[in-house]
């Protein structure tokens, strides 16, 4: 009698492991075709034709322009202290060229003899890549 009861309950642990495998592959079968009638409802994909396109003239660039500059406390300005939304209403320069090299007078080229040379390099190998 023990036995039976024994085969019994490995019957009936088998059977709980199938109808939950048969449940859980139902739900995934469930959700794929699911998927499929929401991939079915969505609008096919974009044609080539469909896509942007250059202007005729090209690409289009970025425009350059120079401000006229707009003094600042030595103190600073707090958020609401400022006037335009940060930009203080600055306007384009109407001389740019000279707003323009007087900004850039500042920078000079390095002078003197350059890096050292690396160990072991030829004696003519002067500034090498940062000639």
């Amino acid at each position: 009698m023990d036995t039976t009861l024994s085969v019994d309950a490995t019957l009936a642990d088998i059977a709980w492991f199938l109808v939950v495998g048969i449940l859980v592959a139902g739900f995934l079968l469930g959700g794929f075709l699911l998927g499929k009638k929401v991939r079915a409802k969505e609008p096919p994909p974009p044609t080539a034709e469909s896509q942007p396109h250059l202007p005729e003239g090209g690409a289009v660039y970025e425009v350059r322009e120079e401000r006229d500059s707009v003094e600042i406390p030595e103190g600073g300005l707090r958020p609401h202290e400022m006037q335009g939304y940060g930009n203080f209403g600055s306007t384009t320069s109407t001389h740019p060229d000279e707003v323009r090299a007087e900004r850039e007078s500042g920078y000079k080229l390095p002078e003197g003899p350059g890096p050292h040379p690396q160990p072991g390099a030829p004696p003519d190998a002067g500034r090498g890549a940062h000639a």
